[in-house]
């Protein structure tokens, strides 16, 4: 079977559909059923495809399109290139990486989706007008043209059910977890820590968007620092690709005078990824929404205790030992009292990783859903 996985997308660093494409490749090229995994890449996306996700298997053939990496240009590219590039390589099935435009009637194998989230629908302001508009209306358009949708969680398939009624009676739809392997290889230190390796630090890694919250972080932590709660040298480190909140999380921190104690990261390879993790004090993840939320799964496979908000989607994908808290009523408080209690009471550092988020799994889950389709 040969596999296309279109991930061209927009960041020119690592993001979370970067990684999910990249985890889908690696993960088919080891099946035996699977000869030939193409993935398609923008230029501008080469170096980290090639370096950063460990794409090793002799199935994987990366293909860079030399295009301008600009909504109208990627978008242009999806609706007329694409299904002239796959119809040229021949694959048994086309697998978008993530919801973009396309026609079905021009390709000539089944084209099958990851739907992450619903974003576009359940919080608009991550998107900002007119914009949202087109989001919602690419969203639409993949979901309606595709022939079979896979969902990353039990959420986002309600979330689909709930703005996209009876579409479990017109096209098959699954539910395929995002993959997640106990990563024990190299570690280091990002540049900019490298001088500061024995200090503490609590961790939050999330694009910065509304629904992450990453505002009510960093009030928590200076109410911290402020109380004499957590020791005053531990850092809070940030990593996620900038988005319509950046602005303001910079004013914030500035505000609040925490310009030394705050740290903001980005477009981290796995390497720097895997030490942050396994250094941490701390992880937190606040947000109000999620599809899957990888970065909390791969903090808990690498023993990170965790924080987060008490929220459908957490509830599925957490570990057990995780510290929930309240969003709805004084969720600043709630916070600042889970990661006093989780630093008092810590849970042990012992890595924890669902076996529904296993390689293997998700792999075969794919190949099963494959071939529903192609029979």
């Amino acid at each position: 079977m040969h596999v296309l996985i279109p991930v061209l997308h927009r960041p020119d660093r690592p993001t979370g559909v970067c990684r999910h494409g990249a985890n889908l490749a690696q993960g088919l090229a080891e099946c035996d059923e699977v000869s030939k995994v193409t993935v398609i890449i923008g230029a501008w996306q080469t170096h980290y495809f090639a370096h950063g996700f460990g794409l090793t298997s002799s199935k994987i053939r990366l293909v860079d399109v030399d295009i301008k990496n600009s909504s109208i240009g990627r978008n242009q590219w999806f609706l007329t290139d694409l299904p002239k590039l796959a119809n040229r390589l021949c694959p048994d099935i086309v697998h978008l990486s993530f919801p973009l435009p396309f026609v079905r009637q021009w390709f000539n194998c089944p084209v099958v989706a990851t739907i992450h989230d619903l974003y576009p629908y359940e919080y608009p302001q991550n998107f900002g007008f007119p914009q949202v508009w087109f989001n919602q209306w690419f969203l639409n358009q993949c979901i309606n043209q595709s022939d079979g949708l896979s969902c990353v969680s039990k959420t986002t398939l309600e979330a689909l059910k709930t703005h996209f009624p009876k579409m479990d009676q017109r096209k098959p739809l699954r539910v395929i977890y995002n993959s997640v392997e106990n990563n024990s290889g190299q570690s280091n230190p990002p540049q900019v820590l490298k001088d500061q390796q024995h200090r503490l630090f609590i961790l939050g890694v999330a694009q910065h968007r509304k629904n992450k919250n990453l505002d009510l972080l960093i009030r928590a932590y200076n109410a911290l620092l402020k109380n004499n709660k957590i020791d005053s040298e531990t850092q809070l480190i940030l990593v996620g690709s900038p988005g319509p909140e950046t602005s303001s999380l910079h004013q914030l921190v500035n505000s609040l005078d925490l310009q030394d104690q705050i740290t903001f990261l980005s477009g981290l390879d796995d390497s720097k990824l895997n030490w942050l993790y396994e250094q941490a004090t701390l992880f937190v993840m606040p947000s109000s929404t999620e599809g899957f939320c990888l970065p909390l799964i791969e903090a808990q496979a690498a023993g990170c205790p965790v924080v987060c908000s008490d929220i459908p989607i957490f509830h599925e994908i957490a570990s057990p030992q995780c510290h929930y808290f309240d969003l709805n009523d004084s969720p600043l408080e709630n916070l600042i009292t889970a990661i006093a209690e989780a630093l008092v009471y810590p849970e042990s550092r012992k890595p924890f990783i669902n076996t529904a988020f296993k390689q293997e799994i998700t792999s075969q889950q794919y190949l099963d859903f494959y071939r529903c389709l192609l029979n």
